[in-house]
């Protein structure tokens, strides 16, 4: 049967079939058949199948239906039934036709054939993620998620108040109540500050202040400001870091276009983060820091339930780990004393690189300044007793320590600054050290949550990595060391309990082979500390990894880290610790598949990465 060049022309406009050859698009075309529904008409019900067909809307729109309430609305150029079609399971929602309705449907065996390459897959799995998303959170939730991912200058509602430093603490009040607005900016010349509606209530109603008091008094200054085009996801994350819920936006001028608040951007289970944040902040004793870390794991629960995605709410969990552990660190030295010298708690692994989930432990180190060797042994046992003691809190909140014992209760990771400086110049121009190229993948990975976070750290002298370009090429070798188990019954799926289950260790299997790409292909591109994403992108703009590659390992890393979630948050419901290996048979087949295809892509950047090694050798 001969194709329809009209049919063959329209799907070559949409995704997934813009990226498939003519070959393939002809196979599709001569198979498609054309079907009318009209306005209200069910296409298909919730519950049945599997469907029979792969459908692409051609006019007209269709209704995603679930429980009665429609979550979504396509229109031509989408298809829906992928999910139900590829797994083999019954559909998980009611499709519904919107208006009068034409549509090319594609059967079933021919789809599964013409969309098994890797472009067709990728943007499959982002549509099961999608309707994941979609049919588990309803359609407020997407609200939400799109407005985290647009500019935030979008979710600014009014002009700022902008007053000169000398202005009463009253007036300001006024013009506040008089527009509605929670905060107003003073205009200091070259920065500015600002001043809260808690602002007036603590540093003016509570201890007295007269209100003739000019806002300087009261404000504070320099506000930490946000560009108008960051991501809202990006300046939330920004807000609960830091702990304050307004940031005043600027254009790319610099100039004051608005003020920001938490409630503009999140909705009520994203804003009991902050309040964790300031609980945790609060906590006078390591039982009340203990009850309040309680409160962490419901926490991710909510977001998780709220439609955030796995990225994001993995570093809101980093954020809250870094104030636990600041309190923790804190708590620690009001039992040992004043520290001898400055210092600064670092971070390591997941939590530096604000990836950590419910199952992460928290790795991390100390560095000291000020350096004296005769006083060293006193120096080293005051922070060998603020570490131990500040990681038995952590442990004590629901942490689990680091099984290689990367801890700052290791003596191993306690040192003076010069120290880990020393060690750091030794691995750059000595990579074949014992235990050389696990360091440098540790300590690449830090980042100051505590102390003295000004001057140069461990991390920022990785960037000098570009220039030696032997450790680089042994960083190289061993990321591809660590390969993914494509065949899943190979490596790291195994058999336990005798139950006859097979599993998979998706932090093993898949995460840490993308992660010690990312961190190589990262420092090749001058980049230090920093997430997977971060590294990914720097590593594509210079060229260290082409676009595909870096697109490709982008897509695996964010699958995998919202199965992870996905998992760790059902572990959380049922009262089960949350862990890593999950068991294959909970998988659905299409899990299974879309997990393949991803192992298999990332096998093939270590492909390519290794023809690279081979050809500059």
């Amino acid at each position: 049967m001969a194709a329809i060049p009209d049919i063959v022309e329209f799907l070559r406009k949409f995704p997934p079939f813009a990226a498939l050859d003519s070959d393939a698009l002809e196979l599709l075309g001569a198979v498609v058949e054309v079907e009318f529904h009209a306005k209200g008409e069910t296409i298909f019900s919730k519950g049945v199948g599997p469907v029979e067909f792969l459908r692409v809307v051609r006019s007209g729109s269709v209704e995603v239906v679930n429980d009665g309430q429609v979550l979504d609305l396509m229109g031509p150029g989408e298809m829906f039934g992928h999910a139900s079609m590829l797994s083999g399971l019954p559909t998980g929602f009611e499709a519904r036709a919107a208006e009068d309705s034409l549509m090319y449907r594609i059967p079933a065996e021919t789809a599964s054939q013409v969309l098994a390459g890797p472009d067709a897959l990728r943007y499959m799995t982002r549509l099961l993620l999608e309707d994941r998303h979609r049919i588990r959170s309803g359609p407020s939730s997407e609200v939400i998620r799109d407005q985290l991912r647009q500019p935030v200058r979008g979710a600014i509602r009014n002009a700022p108040v902008i007053l000169a430093p000398h202005t009463s603490v009253r007036d300001a009040a006024r013009q506040m109540t008089a527009v509605g607005a929670s905060a107003v900016i003073v205009d200091l010349g070259d920065s500015v500050g600002i001043v809260t509606d808690s602002d007036l209530r603590s540093r003016v109603v509570a201890s007295g202040l007269s209100g003739d008091s000019p806002v300087s008094a009261v404000m504070t200054a320099p506000a930490f400001t946000v560009s108008g085009d960051r991501p809202g996801s990006e300046v939330l994350l920004d807000m609960l870091d830091r702990g304050v819920k307004h940031f005043p936006v600027t254009s790319a001028s610099g100039r004051v276009i608005g003020i920001v608040e938490d409630h503009d951007l999140v909705a009520i289970e994203s804003r009991s983060s902050f309040h964790l944040r300031q609980a945790i902040a609060h906590a006078s004793t390591v039982d009340e820091l203990v009850v309040t870390s309680s409160k962490l794991r419901p926490a991710i629960v909510n977001l998780h339930r709220g439609g955030m995605n796995a990225l994001d709410v993995m570093s809101v969990f980093s954020v809250v780990a870094d104030a636990l552990t600041r309190r923790a660190v804190d708590l620690a030295i009001a039992q040992t004393g004043n520290p001898p010298t400055r210092f600064t708690w670092l971070a390591l692994g997941s939590q530096a690189r604000r990836e950590a989930l419910p199952s992460s432990d928290l790795d991390s180190a100390i560095a000291w300044f000020d350096n004296n060797e005769n006083e060293e042994p006193l120096v080293r046992k005051y922070f060998d007793d603020v570490a131990t003691t500040a990681t038995d809190t952590l442990m004590r909140c629901g942490f689990r320590p680091d099984e290689h014992r990367v801890s700052a209760s290791d003596p191993l990771f306690v040192r003076p600054l010069s120290s880990w400086q020393h060690e750091v110049h030794s691995f750059l121009n000595d990579p074949t050290q014992k235990k050389a190229l696990v360091l440098v993948s540790v300590l690449v990975d830090s980042r100051p949550v505590w102390g003295v976070e000004s001057e140069p750290l461990i991390a920022e002298t990785f960037r000098l990595a570009r220039a030696y370009p032997q450790l680089l090429r042994l960083l190289a070798q061993f990321a591809l060391s660590h390969k993914p188990p494509v065949g899943f019954f190979r490596g790291l799926a195994i058999d336990v309990s005798g139950e006859g289950r097979s599993r998979l260790d998706l932090k093993r299997g898949a995460v840490v082979p993308i992660t010690d790409l990312a961190r190589w292909a990262g420092m090749t591109a001058g980049v230090a500390c920093a997430s997977t994403i971060a590294r990914l992108n720097a590593a594509s703009d210079i060229g260290t990894l082409t676009a595909s590659d870096a697109l490709t390992l982008r897509d695996a890393f964010e699958l995998v880290s919202q199965l992870r979630l996905d998992h760790q948050v059902a572990q959380i419901e049922v009262g089960v610790d949350p862990g890593d290996v999950i068991a294959l048979d909970e998988l659905s087949p299409l899990i299974r598949t879309y997990l393949k295809e991803a192992f298999r892509a990332v096998v093939s950047v270590q492909r390519h990465v290794a023809n690279d090694l081979s050809w500059n050798a």
